[in-house]
């Protein structure tokens, strides 16, 4: 990882060979593009301005322009944009580790889901593809590297033919080193890799329009279990002594021959076509999913002891080899149509999904089924919504179901109002989901359940203030949520002393099962001459410690201040500023590698957690720069900070990142 090229070409030569083939084709095809577009002195005039981005959101609104590509500086030192979610995260502390959302948000999925997301972070969704609207070849390339731990790579490349079809290609490489418990640090943690073929067509008279892609992704994690305290880190009174674990290198860890891999493919086309002109707009969506997980110990038992990491080893103590493979169809029909009022979109849609679980025996180990494969009942849904704007006023109404015949009480729906009026808006959320298949039914070699569990309900009032005032924006947000049946994982009540065990997931019952919580997320951006401030906080009660289902940070922050300006007869525009993050004191999340599972805990409180990067960035035309020193408070006050119990942050180090973007 310290060394690219190495990394890089460390991929499959088939992988190489399709990258360079998809980029020679759109380099042999000059004649497809658009027209060229000439300034004033008769010159090829390409860039930002004659290149849009659109997606499956802009089709869905009939809107066939798009926006305009992002060559701002602004996020690019930021590293929670390297990823495709970009909101806060508890991490294991490794970039391309586990992660699950810091801060609380009502879920709006229905039907059957696999409930193994916690690699979500780095796959690209449907909502995530580009599409484009090229008048050039578009190329677009960036290099992250965080020295010697982390690093991102991307190349993509789009380009126009014949005017009413574009297509392109984008590759994306996420790699992470150990920087826990090894003496080598270009020793491999993290692999993800991911390919998309994306491409979008439109009729002469623009009635008809489609846009497709086919994704595929690869991400393999070495899971270490966290680190192990030994008895010189422990004080007098039996309690570990925590600042004796940022050793890195040096400390030891409970997992040393374990891997997770999470694979995903998924084919993907929305097409519409214009009935009525925008006022009648039927269309189709058609989604084919596949996830595989695999979890794999090649020594649960070294020596023939029990690792006591684990809590049994139920199957095999030769070797856990733990599979669950998710397929998903699905098809939706809908029509849409707009006016300069009124907006609205309805559809139906259809799924089935099957799912298989197998996992290794006895010893040799041999693989096979663990749990009948679950062949779904087919799955019917039916949306929409409505929306009506006049001038300053503005409201919208949106949902979706899914009937339950047999049940009425475990019919799933989101249901949402939302009204604006100028600078002030206002959302009713209603939801009721069923748990996830992995929640109903788990069965492996360190863990098996198997529940009988409602639906979780919310009732979610938000109400929102945003003004821009001159070179002042002020955002306000308050959420009030009433949360009923929430399911969680929680520890095993009867672990070793030694060691906390997960238990399995739990439905909160009682006056736990029905809790409030209230949030306040404030946000200010300005700037005073070259100098610009951005600050963001949010807010958080009814998830402390005396919550036994949810767990959240009482305040969540960060800030950014920057000095931008030109230089070199503005040939060269730059930043250079200071950054930084806070949480505050909080009993975080424990992390399960063999279930892909965050649960509950009481045993280990993470401190309030200050940390502050300082960067310099730059823009010189189409390439963008950053140097950034991240975590320079380190030793400020100790020598590092966990991220959950017993995973360590990444120690003080220095980031570069590189962005080009080509338009010819």
């Amino acid at each position: 990882m310290a060394d690219f090229p190495l990394l890089f070409f460390r991929t499959s030569s088939l992988r190489l060979l399709l990258l360079a083939g998809l980029l020679g084709l759109g380099l042999l095809l000059p004649w497809a593009g658009h027209a060229q577009i000439l300034d004033d002195s008769t010159r090829n005039n390409y860039g930002a301005r004659t290149t849009f981005i659109l997606k499956e959101r802009d089709l869905l609104r009939a809107d066939t322009v798009g926006r305009m590509i992002d060559s701002t500086l602004t996020r690019l030192p930021q590293q929670r944009y390297w990823t495709h979610d970009t909101t806060f995260q508890q991490t294991l502390g490794l970039f391309g580790s586990a992660s699950r959302p810091l801060l609380w948000e009502a879920n709006r999925q229905l039907g059957a889901r696999l409930g193994r997301t916690v690699f979500d972070q780095y796959a690209r969704g449907p909502e995530d593809v580009n599409y484009y609207d090229t008048k050039s070849p578009y190329t677009f390339f960036r290099f992250f590297q965080g020295n010697p731990y982390e690093q991102v790579f991307e190349l993509g490349y789009a380009r126009s033919l014949k005017k009413r079809f574009n297509a392109g290609f984008n590759y994306e490489r996420f790699g992470a080193n150990k920087a826990i418990a090894v003496s080598n640090t270009k020793t491999g943690q993290v692999e993800h890799n991911n390919f998309v073929f994306f491409a979008r067509y439109q009729s002469l008279n623009n009635r008809y329009q489609a846009m497709g892609h086919f994704a595929t992704a690869r991400h393999e994690v070495a899971e270490q279990g966290g680190i192990q305290p030994l008895a010189n880190d422990t004080l007098e009174d039996g309690r570990t002594d925590l600042r004796l674990l940022f050793d890195y290198q040096r400390e030891v860890v409970n997992l040393t021959n374990a891997k997770n891999r999470d694979s995903r493919d998924r084919v993907r086309l929305l097409h519409s076509y214009q009935l009525l002109g925008r006022g009648l707009t039927a269309y189709h969506l058609f989604n084919f999913s596949r996830q595989l997980t695999r979890y794999t110990d090649e020594q649960p038992a070294p020596g023939g002891v029990r690792n006591p990491f684990y809590p049994i080893n139920r199957l095999s103590s030769a070797a856990t080899d733990d599979r669950a493979e998710f397929r998903q169809f699905e098809n939706t029909v809908g029509v849409m149509g707009q006016s300069q009022l009124v907006n609205y979109r309805l559809y139906g849609r259809y799924r089935t999904y099957s799912l298989e679980t197998r996992s290794a025996y006895e010893a040799p180990p041999v693989v096979r089924e663990a749990l009948p494969t679950v062949e779904g009942p087919s799955q019917l849904f039916a949306g929409g919504m409505a929306a009506f704007q006049y001038r300053q006023f503005a409201i919208e109404t949106a949902g979706e179901v899914k009937p339950d015949l047999k049940d009425a009480t475990q019919t799933e729906y989101w249901l949402s109002g939302r009204a604006r009026l100028g600078f002030l808006s206002g959302e009713v959320l209603l939801t009721s989901v069923a748990p996830t298949l992995t929640e109903q039914q788990f069965s492996g070699n360190h863990f098996a359940w198997d529940t009988d569990f409602e639906n979780v309900q919310v009732q979610q009032l938000r109400v929102r203030a945003a003004r821009q005032l001159g070179r002042h924006f002020v955002e306000a947000v308050g959420t009030l949520a009433n949360v009923s049946n929430y399911i969680y994982y929680s520890v095993d009540p009867i672990s070793e002393t030694d060691q906390i065990h997960m238990d399995g997931p739990r439905q909160a019952s009682g006056d736990a099962g029905n809790f409030q919580l209230t949030s306040l997320m404030g946000h200010y951006r300005g700037s005073v001459g070259h100098l610009f401030f951005e600050t963001q906080a949010t807010l958080t009660l009814g998830a402390g410690s005396d919550n036994p289902a949810l767990r959240i940070p009482a305040v969540v922050g960060e800030a950014r201040v920057y000095y931008q300006g030109y230089l070199f007869k503005k040939a060269l525009f730059g930043q250079v500023g200071v950054q930084s993050y806070y949480q505050s004191r909080w009993k975080a999340y424990d992390y399960s590698p063999s279930t892909q599972q965050f649960f509950v805990q009481d045993h280990f409180t993470i401190r309030s957690v200050p940390v502050a990067d300082v960067f310099l960035s730059a823009d010189i035309k189409t390439v963008g720069v950053f140097l950034k020193m991240a975590y320079i408070n380190q030793f400020l006050p100790q020598n590092g900070y966990f991220t959950a119990p017993y995973y360590a942050a990444l120690p003080r180090r220095l980031q570069f990142g590189l962005r080009w973007q080509f338009f010819n």
